[in-house]
């Protein structure tokens, strides 16, 4: 057989090879098997034997991009004026290191000691419903223990209380529910209109002891007829007394919207209760004021939501005013007021 070509693949080569005189072709079998021993001992080259037989492996090309050249265009011409309203409307952190002040579009009001306070002791108005809603409930047939309106006011006092420790709204109706059930009336067995209306008669005397606070209507008044939208969030665990309350006191025209926690089962200072306002309004924090005697509902509450925060020092609740005096230097509103009717200068002055 003459010199295979190297040139060209094995099996190419081999069909190509010129025989000598009286030689016979290889076989396909007889041809396989020497290209597998060719291909075998192939395999057993390293890299730089390889190299070496068949050269260098070729150069990978270069992946540097290329660009075709653009000519420089001409600057526009931009004026003074021009230049100052480009800068104020997108380069704003170019012209001043100091950020512009928020846009003040809503005030979120709390109710209870910073819009109105109760004319009389919160204990001589629960102690009067309390009485009026066992006689209620006797009257309907229910048997009850002796001086039952105890119960109810301790009932009321115990579900506040885990309230604000679960930062979950327990509601008036479930407390009451709950308290008969130790006294032989279970869900099942109680009408659930004679239990919204022992609840609500145990509520009437508070509801009809609100009074607005000195500056409030004059406040809301100002602040409602120069544009502001106004909301009113309370924590609070009846939602329909708490909406009659807001009628009673007529205040109702001057909010876009009125809602106690009962109404979505969590309370200030969850962010989330805030929040239904900004979504309502399709507001951002920065542009809010929430207004409160609550350092830790009110004003944590309206910080942790990103928003301005003001504080009425008129707190009358023994806990909220326990509860200012500790948190004082850890919670700190952008401001303080003792009088209501300061309020719209000072969120003018933030708008």
């Amino acid at each position: 057989m003459s010199k295979i070509d190297e040139s060209l693949p094995p099996e190419d080569a081999l069909d190509r090879v010129e025989l000598r005189p009286g030689q016979e072709p290889l076989t396909p079998e007889e041809k396989e098997r020497f290209l597998a021993r060719v291909r075998g001992e192939g395999r057993t080259l390293t890299s730089a034997e390889m190299y070496a037989i068949f050269g260098p492996p070729p150069e990978r090309p270069d992946a540097t991009p290329t660009y075709d050249e653009v000519a420089e265009m001409t600057p526009a011409a931009i004026d003074a004026a021009r230049l100052d309203l480009l800068t104020r409307d997108f380069f704003h952190d170019v012209a001043s290191a100091l950020p512009a002040p928020p846009l003040v579009r809503g005030v979120i009001f709390d109710f209870g000691d910073t819009l109105a306070s109760l004319t009389r002791p919160l204990h001589a108005l629960m102690t009067e419903g309390a009485r009026a809603a066992e006689n209620y409930m006797r009257s309907t047939g229910m048997t009850l223990p002796d001086d039952f309106y105890t119960k109810i006011i301790e009932a009321r006092r115990f579900a506040e209380e885990k309230s604000a420790e679960e930062q979950e709204e327990h509601l008036a109706d479930d407390a009451m529910s709950f308290l008969l059930q130790f006294f032989g009336y279970p869900a099942s067995r109680l009408d659930p209109a004679v239990l919204q209306r022992a609840v609500d008669i145990f509520y009437a005397p508070e509801m009809t002891a609100w009074r607005l606070r000195p500056g409030a209507r004059e406040a809301l008044t100002t602040l409602r007829g120069v544009g502001y939208k106004l909301a009113l969030l309370t924590n609070y665990n009846c939602d329909r007394v708490f909406q009659r309350t807001i009628d009673y006191l007529q205040l109702r025209p001057y909010f876009d919207l009125c809602l106690s926690s009962a109404s979505v089962e969590y309370r200030k200072p969850d962010a989330r209760f805030l929040q239904i306002a900004l979504d309502h309004w399709d507001f951002l924090a920065y542009e809010v004021v929430v207004v409160g005697d609550s350092l830790v509902e009110d004003i944590r509450g309206g910080i942790e939501l990103g928003a301005q925060t003001v504080l009425v020092r008129s707190a009358e609740q023994a806990q909220v005013q326990l509860d200012n005096t500790r948190y004082a230097a850890e919670i700190q509103p952008d401001a303080i007021i003792d009088d209501l009717t300061t309020l719209p200068t000072i969120i003018r002055a933030w708008t």
